[in-house]
């Protein structure tokens, strides 16, 4: 455990061995991106004593949405809201873990062999290859006997975390992506892909399509045993995805060299470096009428934060780097309940 951390519970450790179990469930909602790691969390935390969390994967569209309109009692999203929106909706948005986004396929005999760079997966997701057995696929794996089977783009549905990351990193491996598709949480695909709600549904879509590919969480190509497609990140080198990778990535950011939790991990030098990084948020309401109606979000996320490290290794997840942790605590004291009680977090 971090130096700060011991620091930070030692301070708390009083308040920690009292700790009561939340008087109401609490309920999270959005990005799919890390919704088992969350459920793996809230299980742990309730066996600790904490009490009942929920956490509903529906996207981080959705997630923006239902904390907006203060309809659950944290959000989730991949796609981290600037100043401007964080203000005007009054949420307090709060790091959580780095995870990849993975290109996986569905090529019978295969496995995960398969090799492909920003600009050919770009195409790809634009509908301009349309053969598994196109040249330009051949070029990057030689000797790789690929099938003639027609491409099936499989994207989601909904407005999601997960495609605003994987888009930004298409948008900036190709000029034409950039021009004719953009980036965001619902890019306008050309042509007909077939489209999928959340992590999982994509994961059900690919395996029931020969020649298709799609994009999900590394815990999802762990827990189902996809094949995942090597990248060629910016060092140059052929990676497959990993923790270690993930790491690599942050390692070469401003989120590791300077705390910036919204630094982009995306296309990081460094031998290791898995190209489509991305750190997950949540949101949390920055003025609640009352303290007791946000502490059991804080109280939950706060733990989370003390016990995260050695429950998010091993999960498809990286844990968020020290420099980052370490300014973690000023964030929950940016809480402030409307009736003057002390940020709910430091209740326990």
């Amino acid at each position: 455990m971090p130096a700060f951390k011991r620091l930070t519970l030692a301070f708390f450790a009083p308040m920690l061995l009292c700790m009561t179990a939340l008087a109401q469930p609490v309920a999270g909602q959005g990005a799919t991106f890390p919704s088992k790691v969350y459920d793996t969390w809230a299980r742990a935390f309730a066996k600790a004593g904490g009490g009942v969390v929920t956490y509903k994967g529906t996207g981080s569209g959705d997630g923006i949405k239902q904390i907006t309109a203060r309809k659950v009692d944290f959000g989730g999203t991949d796609a981290p809201l600037p100043a401007a929106d964080l203000a005007k909706a009054k949420l307090v948005q709060i790091p959580m873990l780095v995870g990849g986004v993975v290109p996986v396929v569905n090529l019978p005999g295969l496995g995960a062999t398969l090799q492909l760079n920003g600009e050919v997966l770009a195409d790809l997701f634009m509908g301009r290859v349309k053969s598994w057995n196109d040249t330009r696929i051949a070029a990057l794996n030689p000797g790789l006997a690929l099938p003639a089977l027609p491409v099936k783009r499989v994207v989601r549905a909904e407005k999601s975390g997960t495609s605003d990351g994987f888009s930004r990193y298409l948008a900036g491996a190709s000029a034409a992506f950039k021009a004719e598709v953009g980036a965001g949480q619902a890019p306008a695909w050309p042509g007909e892909p077939l489209k999928a709600e959340g992590n999982d549904g994509m994961v059900q879509t690919l395996r029931a399509t020969p020649g298709a590919i799609a994009y999900v969480s590394y815990d999802r190509v762990l827990r189902d045993k996809l094949a995942a497609v090597k990248l060629r990140n910016a060092a140059g080198h052929f990676v497959a995805p990993s923790e270690r990778g993930f790491s690599a990535a942050v390692l070469e950011s401003d989120m590791h060299r300077q705390g910036d939790d919204l630094a982009t991990l995306l296309d990081r030098p460094g031998a290791d470096a898995w190209p489509i990084t991305l750190t997950s948020f949540v949101l949390v309401d920055a003025e609640p009428v009352e303290a007791a109606k946000a502490q059991g979000a804080l109280k939950f996320l706060y733990w989370c934060f003390m016990h995260g490290d050695d429950l998010t290794r091993g999960s498809g997840f990286a844990p968020l780097p020290v420099s980052v942790q370490s300014r973690l605590a000023a964030r929950f004291t940016q809480v402030r309940p409307r009736d003057g009680r002390l940020p709910a977090y430091q209740s326990f």
